[in-house]
């Protein structure tokens, strides 16, 4: 799931990606344009809930392609925004940073993840038409501030 709110920095997006509780991993990593595609910089971390978690603050406005890399295999996340053929054969997510005004968005649902990441992806590929606002999780508003404690 990928819930998106205004930052407290003016002109920037927080966008939280959230794999489910079922992803059995040791490491996962959130790979993109964001962070010029470097394998090892943005890592989830898992909460006590078992979700994964990465917060990051984008730019307003754009969209960025990415991908996970669960335990070193690629994955993509077909409940993104949207997504695009990329040059090596599979397909990058995307994700949109254009927010509906006074809105907290949902933009993704990760059920397709879990299958993916079982062997269970059926191959359908469609990007998420409609957008359901919905509230951020109380574990993901807390990483937030944390991580905005860090960093400011």
């Amino acid at each position: 799931m990928i819930h998106k709110m205004p930052s407290r920095k003016p002109g920037y997006v927080t966008v939280v990606f959230e794999l489910p509780a079922c992803i059995w991993a040791d490491r996962i990593f959130l790979v993109g344009d964001f962070n010029d595609w470097q394998t090892h910089v943005t890592p989830f971390i898992q909460g006590r809930d078992g979700v994964w978690r990465a917060v990051l603050e984008l730019p307003a406005g754009r969209q960025y392609q990415f991908r996970y890399l669960v335990d070193g295999e690629w994955q993509t996340d077909y409940h993104a925004d949207g997504w695009v053929e990329n040059p090596y054969g599979s397909v990058n997510s995307v994700v949109d940073t254009t927010l509906p005004v006074d809105e907290t968005v949902v933009a993704t649902g990760s059920g397709a993840i879990c299958e993916e990441s079982q062997g269970l992806q059926n191959g359908r590929r469609r990007p998420i038409a409609s957008f359901r606002p919905l509230p951020l999780t109380e574990a993901a508003r807390r990483q937030l501030e944390e991580s905005e404690a860090q960093a400011g």
